[in-house]
């Protein structure tokens, strides 16, 4: 038996005694046969449970969930406290229509200089397209949607012959992107393009519905188990501005990874480097945006899959509070964590895609109540200002607990560039129950996805997913009632924590990721792999903003690694 640990009010917590402490994950790193004999023993009735049991324990899981009194009551869901108006930013009706809330997004941002890009009738060097890049061409009858059509099919149809393969969607139809493509053209033709957005090409992950290719979330069978009758809320808002959609990205399996790696379809690439993970679990988002392909794409975040394949591949990922966005016609709409959420090449371009898909569901205005969304007004220098009064907190053992102090160093370089620039004041500031907080958002999501997938493992579908997805199922089955209450519980006394942080700072500054991409290894190829202790590194400092989700925007900011490189 456990001793029992009984837990102060949140409200008494001397942060004095507070005392940081470096996370190591205990958990075998596998590939292979032993990663498939490792699957077999898990799922074996009476050793799986005792070799989850011992893994629990060894991770101080069990201490924390079953013998540990805490004080604080459950919060079952992200909550709304009341927030003070914040300055520079304009209010956004969500009722209004997606187009609507794109033109007033654009005027939100910095004069556009077309001259700063353009140079007579010659085009650019590589870089990337911004949307606004695109909406001058287009105007400009520099260049037609189909046109950018025809070079993006070329590509893509030339992924499945490259060395080593870059499997970036999987699902595409030409003819499907040539249709949309051209109805785009016509529409410049005549003067009457939708939006900004008209004629822009973006990739939907493959867990967020869009008719009318399958939904396989990257397995081999949802497809069978699920139709898709219809676009999902986001990909319809997209459509109504003209949005160009050309598939359904790549990801890792059900969302279940944080490195990208899918044997069922191929491993998607980082495409700075090859060898290494794009990260996960979005993918394919991520690498389409960070190739050049597409201007941006949607994907999924419930434990940093927008963040972290965005950071490891050198683009813009954000995670959208909680209920901002609609997640009706996803396959992980059921949950407390998961968002559907933009990933771009810049910030203004995060912006518009956002203001397109912004819009909680009715069930979610109804039972959270949060406040108007937002956008920052970037469009006056006295207006950009305004971020010199920025109070950032920094956790400095938190933010140094990386595996490479390359990353350390250069987000230390950044924050005293906010200083010496913008007169930034860094703050510095104690987190406590990091331990804590990752043991209950691993429990919530768990015990939420087994919920979701538990009819189609019970009809048999569970011995189809990947060896890496069947270990972590086999964790989930582990955790109990009592478990999720607990979590819930930690959850309050986490969200009780920041708020008095932001009392004292409106940001909170950290890397996104412990580590920039990992190398694949070549015998992850075709089984996948499991390694919590890269996991562990890629998760570091993403937890928070997934789990509370009650944040403003900006209220926490994560540095990427790789693009301040």
């Amino acid at each position: 038996m456990g001793k029992k640990r009984v837990m102060v009010p949140a409200k008494d917590l001397d942060l004095s005694t507070v005392k940081y402490e470096h996370e190591v994950i205990k958990a075998p790193h596998l590939t292979g046969s032993m990663l498939k004999l490792f699957v077999r023993m898990v799922e074996a009735p009476v050793l799986g449970s005792l070799i989850m049991s011992f893994l629990k324990k060894q991770n101080k899981m069990v201490e924390m969930l079953q013998n540990t009194v805490i004080p604080e009551a459950p919060m079952f869901k992200p909550e709304f406290p009341p927030q003070d108006a914040e300055p520079s930013v304009v209010i956004v009706d969500e009722e209004r229509k997606p187009e609507d809330r794109v033109e007033l997004a654009l005027k939100c941002l910095p004069h556009y200089d077309p001259a700063s890009c353009w140079s007579g009738d010659s085009l650019p060097s590589f870089r990337y397209w911004k949307i606004r890049d695109y909406a001058y061409a287009y105007r400009s009858k520099l260049v037609t949607p189909s046109m950018v059509a025809e070079k993006i099919i070329s590509i893509i149809e030339d992924c499945n012959y490259h060395k080593p393969p870059t499997p970036l969607l999987i699902s595409f139809d030409a003819e499907d992107i040539r249709k949309q493509a051209a109805a785009s053209t016509q529409r410049f033709e005549e003067g009457n393009p939708l939006s900004i957005l008209d004629g822009i090409f973006m990739a939907i992950k493959d867990d967020i519905d869009c008719y009318p290719h399958p939904s396989k979330g990257a397995t081999t069978w949802m497809h069978e188990v699920r139709s898709v009758e219809k676009d999902a809320v986001c990909v319809s808002r997209l459509r109504s501005c003209g949005v160009i959609l050309v598939g359904k990205a790549n990801m890792h399996e059900l969302g279940m990874g944080t490195t990208g790696n899918n044997p069922n379809y191929g491993t998607t690439r980082n495409p700075h480097a090859l060898e290494r993970y794009t990260g996960g679990s979005s993918s394919g988002p991520a690498a389409i945006v960070a190739s050049g392909l597409c201007s941006a794409a949607l994907g999924t975040d419930g434990g940093g899959s927008v963040r972290i394949p965005s950071s490891l591949c050198g683009v813009v990922g954000l995670k959208t509070t909680y209920g901002r966005t609609s997640m009706e016609g996803s396959i992980c709409d059921a949950g407390t964590v998961e968002i559907i959420g933009p990933i771009a090449s810049t910030v203004e371009d995060v912006i518009l895609v956002y203001a397109a898909i912004l819009g909680s569901s009715p069930e979610d205005r109804i039972s959270l109540r949060p406040p108007p969304p937002c956008f920052p007004d970037l469009s006056s220098l006295e207006n950009a200002n305004t971020l010199g009064s920025l109070r950032l907190g920094k956790y400095t053992e938190w933010f140094n607990d990386v595996h490479s102090t390359d990353i350390s160093d250069v987000c230390e370089d950044v924050l005293k560039l906010l200083s010496k620039s913008h007169g930034c004041e860094t703050i510095e500031i104690v987190i406590p129950e990091l331990h804590e907080m990752r043991t209950a958002h691993v429990v919530s999501i768990g015990s939420e996805t087994k919920c979701s997938l538990n009819p189609d493992c019970e009809d048999g579908k569970g011995v189809k997913l990947t060896y890496d997805t069947r270990i972590s199922m086999a964790l989930f089955r582990s955790f109990t009632a009592s478990d999720y209450v607990a979590a819930q519980c930690l959850r309050r006394r986490i969200m009780h924590h920041h708020m008095e942080i932001f009392k004292k700072v409106d940001v909170i500054v950290t890397p996104t990721t412990g580590m920039t991409a990992p190398k694949i290894p070549s015998s992850a190829l075709k089984d996948g792999e499991t390694d919590m202790q890269v996991t562990a590194y890629l998760m570091r400092f993403i937890i928070a903003v997934i789990f509370l989700v009650f944040l403003p925007l900006p209220s926490l900011l994560v540095m990427t690694n790789k693009a301040f490189q």
